[in-house]
């Protein structure tokens, strides 16, 4: 996670080509060229002791012989020179360095290893960046700078561009050309020996001059650094995804359920939703997604009217919209008087709105306006066919003229050829999304309705927990322990139900059995009916062999069972050790939803939670979602509704719908059983019943293993870290809770905000707000643990409420270099060590993670502030002009 010398990449003032070269097609040749001819104005030093000039410019013999140190290499040498290449760049302390060849992984280095690793040290060892290598190189039109093999140049533009592939990035520089768009950036990762697409985001994520960032994705290698960055980045600009790879064929049996529909191309779609980006599948779809995401107006809500001088085409855009998961607005009594007041008797009296084919352009304004000002409606798709009794482009700039005076987001689809090509001009010309069929205009709103719901999941205050939530977290650590000791890699089934209980989800109470005389005795016990089932750690699913019966009402019922499973096993699994059988009480929830929920291990993104229908044809239904831990109340609804049981489960005909309060609570419960024991990999509770009443686990499985916790990341969004919670006592006696703030503080924020007195308003925004609204409350409420840290006071109202008394905050660079503080607490608490505790606590906080200083700005006259950053050990710099100094604590 650094950012560190990527400017020396993407913005040099100097750029050498080692390996340049006057032969014919070679690929020093090729970048050489395109270096000279893309217009840069800084200086372009080839490096070949082959030659005396190189495209008519002076060559140099070496690194050393270069008159000034460049900003940027380009390096196109054999692979087995590279390294020593970079140690020469490096003495002359070059810090940024593009290496064009591949094969550094297949040629063994001096010291055994492969030779990327002796690359990747000597650059590291000066904090050099290195892209590539097996990359095509890199090109900043608006610098003009290509410094890559590409056969043509990039455009100009706003939209930055990053791809793990070659072949992908020629093919997209060929069909954007060809469609005149334009880039800010456009960069070849090749194998991301270094700079990842984490980095990348990170860097593009604050240029002024990139609008947009789109992302060819083949596999991620930092994954928590890519999913810090792009949530943080997804908050300012649009950005996209192409992953290629959707399909996994010859995928391994897995224990559990869980592990057998969980598989990674739906784990990547999980990824992108949480971190806000858009995942689209074909070159042409991105840039489609793109202009209608950057250049057209947010989107309220997800309602959308069809407005169209044509039927048919309009027909086709709803089955399109109703297809792909849309919703088509209902049209008001008002809207439709209205409508009926400006549209000929023979308009379609519905939506889509179909305003008649001789629709002249007074027309279009007419009836746009009212479509632009219905409550009911969030978005206006405006569709036009070509006709002989109208102009196409009249009828354009009709609704580009209304278009531009409203707040309302208007796409158009004007279809057809020739004849509409000018008014498809003169809509990009104005800045209005455009498309050629139906189905494209469908589909650029249905970009716009998911890019919106996943910035919701960055923004949206999730809901408190229904009830308290206090697992036994030692108890679940200890049947943990002694299943690992015991050398299980897989929790027998009571085993595992007493680790969800610890956790407070309902299970049914199950009795393991040595024999068939033993079950029968337990079952006595337990009371009849019973279910009878094999135990077995060779036998995932137990069902799939006849080893589940139910509801067995006798002793003889219950023998028998047992004796017959016993001689199934034997000749359909002889190699299946059978250690014995469960027994557990019938559970009696007529009408109750059966579902699943379990958790699996992605190769690349760790623990993940899935959701669904459930049952013995679970694989078979493969109705599910997944998402990735830690889950709040918001996330869990949110995985549930993605699913289709979803809406089985919102209760139909005689059917209640199910407490989905206590759903959710089970998801996160869940959740945090995988975050609080690192050694459980995999589970499933399948089925689990949901009703009206609650939910039960029926049958539970839990997948252990032990050096899950020897993986310091090992989950991809860094969970809450409750280690930092701490009690601390004010001088007038009150104790109050320190700890990092949460999502669900959002509404206590405001109320502190509220509670401050204009001067404390004044020394901590530098000026007097008068609100804060929701968008930078949420930056504020949910961060992201890796890169920021906010500690807040937490005290008790009288009603046993909680309220927020103060806060600390830092926000660290990516390069973890320097962290910027504030801190402020509430007036009427002053002089109570609050502020001093607080600070105090973020600078220890900082110094474990090794920042390497914490610098804040103080106005002059906030001398109570000033007075506690000295005593504290800060010192001032240099004054940041009149009204503030910086003071600055050195780690």
């Amino acid at each position: 996670m650094t950012v560190r010398n990527l400017d020396k990449l993407f913005d040099p003032k100097s750029v050498a080509v080692v390996g340049a070269s006057n032969r014919p097609r070679s690929v020093g040749a090729l970048v050489t060229r395109n270096l000279l001819q893309g217009g840069f104005q800084g200086p372009i030093m080839p490096v070949n002791p082959k030659y005396q000039a190189i495209a008519g410019v002076l060559s140099y013999p070496d690194v050393a012989a270069l008159p000034v140190t460049p900003d940027l290499a380009v390096v196109c040498t054999p692979p087995e020179i590279v390294c020593r290449i970079i140690g020469d760049l490096a003495a002359k302390g070059c810090r940024a360095a593009i290496v064009l060849n591949a094969g550094l992984t297949r040629i063994e280095s001096a010291g055994g290893g492969p030779l990327q690793e002796d690359v990747r040290a000597e650059a590291d060892r000066v904090g050099m960046r290195i892209l590539g290598p097996n990359c095509l190189g890199l090109l900043v039109p608006g610098i003009g700078l290509n410094a890559s093999f590409a056969h043509l140049p990039a455009l100009g533009g706003k939209i930055a561009f990053a791809s793990q592939s070659g072949a992908m990035c020629t093919a997209v520089l060929d069909w954007a050309r060809a469609h005149a768009i334009g880039f800010s950036h456009f960069i070849s990762l090749g194998d991301s020996l270094d700079v990842d697409f984490g980095d990348v985001i990170d860097y593009l994520g604050s240029d002024p001059q990139t609008r947009a960032i789109l992302l060819y994705i083949e596999s991620i290698h930092e994954r928590r650094n890519f999913l810090s960055a792009a949530r943080a980045a997804a908050r300012n600009k649009p950005i996209l995804v192409i992953k290629s790879g959707r399909v996994a064929e010859g995928a391994k049996a897995a224990a559990t359920h869980t592990g057998a529909l969980a598989g990674s191309d739906v784990v990547y779609d999980a990824a992108f939703r949480r971190a806000g980006m858009l995942r689209v599948y074909e070159i042409g779809e991105l840039f489609a997604a793109v202009e209608t995401l950057a250049r057209g107006k947010p989107l309220p809500g997800e309602r959308l009217a069809i407005m169209t001088n044509g039927g048919g085409i309009g027909v086709m855009a709803v089955d399109d919209l109703i297809e792909g998961g849309g919703s088509l607005a209902e049209l008001t009594e008002e809207t439709l008087a209205a409508l009926d007041q400006v549209l000929p008797d023979t308009w379609s009296h519905g939506n889509p709105v179909d305003i008649i084919g001789d629709a002249p352009g007074e027309r279009y304004t007419a009836a746009l306006e009212i479509l632009a000002r219905a409550k009911a409606v969030d978005a206006v798709l405006v569709m036009h066919a070509p006709t002989g009794t109208a102009s196409s482009s009249e009828a354009a700039q009709a609704v580009i003229d209304t278009a531009t005076d409203t707040d309302a987001r208007v796409l158009t689809c004007w279809v057809g050829g020739d004849t509409v090509a000018p008014a498809r001009t003169m809509f990009a010309a104005a800045g209005v999304p455009t498309y050629a069929t139906p189905r494209q205009a469908v589909k650029g709103f249905l970009h716009t309705v998911n890019y919106r719901r996943n910035q919701e999941i960055l923004t949206e205050i999730p809901p408190s927990i229904p009830s308290e939530f206090h697992p036994d977290v030692e108890k679940a650590r200890t049947l943990v322990a002694e299943a690992i000791a015991s050398g299980a890699g897989m929790m027998r089934e009571p085993e595992a139900k007493a680790v969800f209980s610890a956790y407070g989800i309902p299970t049914v109470e199950t009795q393991i059995a040595g024999d068939s005389r033993e079950a029968a005795e337990i079952a006595g016990e337990i009371g009849y009916p019973v279910a009878l089932k094999i135990l077995s750690e060779d036998i995932p699913h137990k069902s799939d062999v006849g080893g589940v019966q139910l509801p067995l009402e006798s002793a003889e019922a219950v023998r028998g069972a047992a004796e017959n499973m016993r001689e199934a096993i034997a000749e359909k699994m002889p190699q299946a050790r059978l250690e014995g059988f469960t027994v557990q009480k019938m559970a009696h929830r007529p009408g109750a939803h059966e579902l699943i929920i379990g958790v699996a291990s992605d190769a690349i993104f760790g623990p993940v939670i899935l959701f669904g229908q459930g049952g013995t044809a679970v694989e078979v239904i493969a109705d599910r979602a997944v998402a990735l831990p830690p889950l709040n109340m918001k996330l869990a609804r949110e995985l549930v509704e993605r699913t289709r049981v979803a809406r089985l489960l919102q209760g139909y005909r005689e059917r209640p719908p199910v407490d989905m309060e206590a759903l959710c609570l089970t998801l996160i419960q869940i959740s945090q059983l995988i975050v609080d024991i690192p050694e459980i990999v995999e589970l499933d509770i399948n089925p689990l019943y949901a009703d009206a009443n609650g939910v039960l686990a029926l049958d539970a499985r839990i997948g252990l293993d032990p050096s899950a916790a020897r993986q310091p990341q090992r989950l991809a969004i860094r969970p809450y870290p409750e280690e930092l919670e701490e009690t601390f006592t004010m001088a007038s006696g009150h104790q109050v809770l320190l700890r990092p703030i949460r999502p669900e503080d959002e509404p206590r924020h405001h109320e502190f905000i509220a509670k401050l007195t204009p001067e404390d308003i004044r020394f901590r925004f530098f000026g007097l707000i008068r609100e804060i609204p929701h968008s930078q409350m949420a930056r504020l409420t949910q961060i992201d643990y890796d890169r920021e840290m906010a500690f807040i006071a937490s005290g008790t109202t009288p009603d046993g409420g909680s309220e927020t008394l103060g806060v600390v905050r830092t926000f660290t660079d990516p390069n973890n270099e320097s962290a910027e503080f504030a801190v402020v607490v509430r007036s009427d608490l002053k002089v109570q060590g609050l502020g001093h505790k607080l600070l105090q606590k973020m600078i220890q906080y900082s110094r474990d993670r090794g920042t390497k200083r914490i610098v804040g700005q103080i106005l002059r006259d906030n001398s109570r502030m000033l007075g506690l950053a000295a005593k504290l050990g800060f010192k001032r710099r240099a004054a940041q002009g009149r009204e503030a100094v910086e003071v600055v604590l050195d780690l």
